[in-house]
């Protein structure tokens, strides 16, 4: 087996990863083995306005990222970057801890099952998704203001420019809800697709919708010509696991580091 270290397929997937965060800002600010993005639309959205490091390390001066980070979020209420590589992720950890970053991860899951058929899902709009999507916030993120919510909903707007095909994709009840929802972006003409945001409402839990959604999106990524298809999950959480089961193998991680 291929060691996630070595995949093939984690330097497409950071790229994606990378050109997706860039396109979706309203605004950027570069810098030596990374950028800032910002979105004043979304300013309590952490995925919208947060500092991303995409480089090597030989490009990436870890020593000086608190105080880099400090100084391009210095408007916000909080402090957040990501970091692509492991290696560069490394050694960024011990100057972040110390500046009193928590460090946590996320796994990058790869597709690597049969395609399954299309699920039954349908594309929608985000007047459809508003309000399951506000519901499930309140669920998630009890303490969040209600401009918190807001722009954790909203923010999907900012996604349509995210990559070049954007859809979003839920399915319904037999009473006609919305029961399962999740975005899935796609490049065409690199071959590559992403997963992102799957969630079920609560009340209709454990009844397939999710699985009905994943397949939908699979399916189309597929039918797009989108050999590679990926997700993220976080490896403390239960759904890694059903993605494990849904043919996806964990091909490497994304660090996460924030401080209020």
């Amino acid at each position: 087996m291929t060691s996630p270290a070595s995949d093939p397929e984690l330097p497409r997937v950071r790229g994606f990863l990378s050109a997706f965060h860039r396109r979706q800002a309203a605004r950027t600010v570069d810098f030596p083995g990374g950028f800032a993005v910002f979105d004043d639309a979304y300013a309590l959205s952490r995925t919208n306005n947060h500092v991303l490091v995409d480089g090597t390390l030989d490009e990436t001066d870890a020593e000086a990222l608190p105080g880099l980070v400090d100084e391009l979020q210095g408007s916000l209420p909080y402090r957040h970057a990501y970091v692509l590589d492991e290696e560069v992720a490394a050694a960024c950890r011990e100057p972040m801890e110390r500046a009193g970053y928590r460090h946590s991860t996320s796994l990058l899951m790869c597709h690597r099952g049969p395609v399954p058929a299309h699920g039954g899902a349908r594309e929608v709009d985000l007047d459809v998704l508003r309000e399951p999507v506000t519901a499930s916030w309140r669920r998630f993120a009890p303490q969040a203001g209600p401009e918190h919510v807001r722009d954790l909903v909203e923010r999907r707007t900012a996604r349509a420019r995210g990559a070049e095909v954007v859809r979003f994709l839920a399915a319904y009840s037999a009473g006609g809800e919305v029961a399962a929802w999740a975005d899935l972006y796609l490049d065409p003409a690199a071959g590559i697709a992403q997963i992102e945001d799957l969630v079920t409402a609560e009340p209709h839990l454990g009844q397939g919708h999710a699985g009905a959604v994943l397949d939908t999106a699979l399916s189309m990524a597929a039918t797009a010509g989108c050999t590679t298809r990926f997700l993220t999950a976080r490896p403390a959480d239960w759904p890694h696991r059903w993605y494990g089961r849904k043919g996806f193998e964990a091909v490497g991680s994304v660090s996460r580091f924030e401080r209020a």
